[in-house]
Formats: structure tokens, sequence, C-alpha cells
């Protein structure tokens, strides 16, 4: 069968806004076919990857249609063994969407290669992406197709938000750092993590970074103290918290009865006996906003209390905050990381196992590394930049 020609060409935001928010709104995205989420970009596509130091997306248009998008970002990041010092230029592909009625026509195809092209152009060394595992249509194209090879499986841990907030243990301290104060900690405690960003100094300074905290058991350091001249106490978090919700709003399709009864019968319940206190699942079918929380690290032998403290800590701050919208707090860990037992989450909305492929760009000096990158087991925690979520 011969199909139309379709042409691959850079977004041009003036007139190809509404027919891109058009289509990710006929582009479902989930875990399965009963479950799945809407994306509301609120007026600005490329807002997933504005905040980058490098951006492009792609559209494929069809007889003045607009039929396909794909969307790429590029950064410095830590990559244990690529020279010089460990660090490589990395691509990341993300928001692939094709229209439903002109599928199997290889324009998800010449997105990725143009894509692929455009981070060539800039020098980058791997090309990689994520998606649910279960997700065999992306995983046939990126593995099968264009070579790419699973790298990690980290866990999406999603809790929601409800009125009731948590009592922190008051032996705990919860203290909100300065920017050059979370810059340091995080380059000396977290820059060897595998994909550590080099510009996390921006991250830090971003208007959607909300801040930085640490906790830490009192009479363990004064807090005058903290991380200066090499001190830190002997069991301490922190972690930093992104609203992502400020640039884009999420809405479930549709969901099992079963959920959708549940939901209910929860609210019911909370609304006749609020004594008890039970944690309610938000309103997942009207727009939703979510924190994002970032760069979590913990040291010493009471450490995973105070990472849970700090949970806490920023689901009463979703709780008490002016935006109503806020309804989860979502993290990314290496899916072998012992910060799953102790994050909040609720399995029922959590992901296990998100799949991040990645692919060399370079034919010289870069497989060696590359083999190292994807046999060895991952021990090593894993840092995933909010700006991608």
């Amino acid at each position: 069968m011969e199909f139309n020609k379709f042409r691959i060409r850079s977004y041009e935001g003036q007139y190809d806004r509404a027919q891109v928010e058009d289509l990710e709104r006929r582009c479902e995205v989930g875990p399965s076919e009963s479950v799945f989420l809407f994306t509301d970009t609120m007026g600005d596509p490329i807002c997933r990857i504005r905040n980058s130091p490098m951006y492009m997306m792609l559209v494929a248009e069809l007889e003045n249609e607009l039929v396909g998008v794909i969307q790429g970002s590029i950064k410095l990041v830590t990559v244990h063994g690529h020279p010089p010092k460990d660090l490589a230029k990395v691509g990341y592909v993300l928001g692939l969407r094709v229209s439903p009625h002109h599928r199997r026509k290889g324009i998800g195809s010449s997105l990725v290669r143009r894509l692929e092209e455009w981070f060539s152009s800039k020098d980058v060394d791997y090309a990689y992406m994520a998606t649910e595992k279960d997700n065999q249509a992306s995983v046939s194209l990126f593995m099968d197709k264009f070579g790419y090879t699973k790298f990690r499986t980290p866990a999406i841990l999603v809790n929601p938000v409800n009125h009731h907030c948590f009592q922190i243990s008051a032996n705990i301290e919860i203290a909100r750092l300065k920017v050059d104060q979370a810059e340091y900690l995080y380059r000396r405690f977290m820059g060897s993590t595998e994909f550590f960003p080099n510009d996390i100094g921006n991250i830090l300074r971003n208007k959607l970074s909300l801040g930085t905290w640490v906790a830490y058991l009192k009479g363990d350091i004064g807090w005058g103290d903290f991380g200066s001249d090499g001190q830190v106490p002997n069991s301490w978090a922190m972690l930093s918290v992104w609203n992502s919700g400020e640039i884009f709003k999420l809405r479930l399709g549709k969901a099992p009865f079963s959920c959708l009864l549940c939901t209910k019968s929860w609210w019911l319940i909370d609304k006749i006996f609020p004594c008890l206190k039970l944690p309610i699942i938000p309103d997942f079918f009207n727009p939703f906003g979510f924190y994002f929380m970032y760069g979590v690290h913990h040291e010493g032998p009471f450490s995973g209390k105070l990472v849970r403290a700090l949970c806490q800590f920023v689901h009463n701050m979703a709780a008490e905050s002016k935006d109503e919208n806020c309804k989860i707090i979502v993290t990314e860990v290496g899916g072998r990381d012992e910060l799953n037992h102790h994050i909040p989450h609720w399995k029922l909305l959590s992901c296990p196992e998100d799949l991040w492929c990645i692919k060399p760009l370079k034919n010289e000096g870069t497989n060696n590394k590359f083999h190292e990158l994807t046999k060895t087991p991952p021990t090593r925690a894993l840092f995933v930049d909010p700006r991608e979520v």
C-alpha cells in the first residue's frame, strides 16, 4: 500500500499550537487499555522541555494536518567511565505522539530518526527514552527497530494528597537550605550518581523548584554547622520539590468501575467518620497538578525515618498550599533502591518498573563504555531530572 507523503519539520508555536494540543487530546497515555491519562499543557506544548538547556520539537505534517509530534532535550550528565571526567552529553526522547488515524505509516519512525539526527548534529553521546514496560508499540519501535537497549527500571512512586496533615515527630528537625548550600551538598554527595545533571544549579534556581529541605535528629548537629567544613549529622536526608503542576496538568480519561466505586466509598466514609482520618483518593477525573520530589538522598542508620518525615513534610506543604489542584506527590527512584521502602506511596497509583532504554550515537570510543553501562547491575542510585517528568 502506498501512503501519502508527510513532511517532518520544526515546531512553530504561532501556527502549530492548536493542532498539537488537539493531537495530545486524541492520544491517550497510560499503563493499560482500561486506564489512561490526558495531558493538558495549558497552551504551551513544549512546556515539558522548555526548561532544559537545549531542546527541539518536531512535527509531522500531512496535507496541512499535523499527524505526529516528538520532543527532545540535551544536557550534560554523569556517566561513569565516560571520558572526560565521567561526563557525557545525552539526548532525551519524549512526547512521541502519532494520530490514531495515521499509525503504521512510518510517521513515528521518521520522527525518531530525525530527532536522532539533530542529537548527532549537537555532538550527543547517547540517546535515551522512558516508557511503560508494557507499552509494546513503544518497546518494539525503540528496542527492535532503532537498537535501544534496556538501561534501568526505576520505580515511579505516587502518593495522594488529602486534607489530613501528617504529624511529624518532635525529635526530627526539618530545615530549608539556601540554593548555594543545596548545590554544594548535591555536588558533594550525589555528583557521582548516574545521570546527575551538570547544571544542577540551574535546576535549583528555576522558579518551578520550590526549595530543598534537610532532615536530621535534634541534637545531632547544630543547624548553623550543617554542611560547613564537611560536617553533616550521623543520620540525615534531603530532597527538593518541583512544581510540575505549574506547567501542565493531568486528567484520568477512564478507569474501571471498581476504582470509581472505591473513590466514592472512601469519600463517603470520611464524611461520615472524619475522626478516622482516612487517606482519601483524590478526584482524578478533573485536571490536576502534582509535586515531584527529586534529588532524594539519605545517609546514616536512621536516615530512612528522616526520608519518610521529609515526604510527610512535602505532603503537608501540598495539602496546605493555595493550589487546590495539587492532588499527588510523585518521585522516581532506582528499582532496587532501598528508598522504595521509606517513601510513602500507594501501589494502586504507582508503577514498580518504568523502562529506560539507551543507545550510543557515536561509534568511536563509546561501545565499551556503553556495554558497561547497560550490562552492569544497577547498584548505583539514579538521578531523575525534574525537567523531564
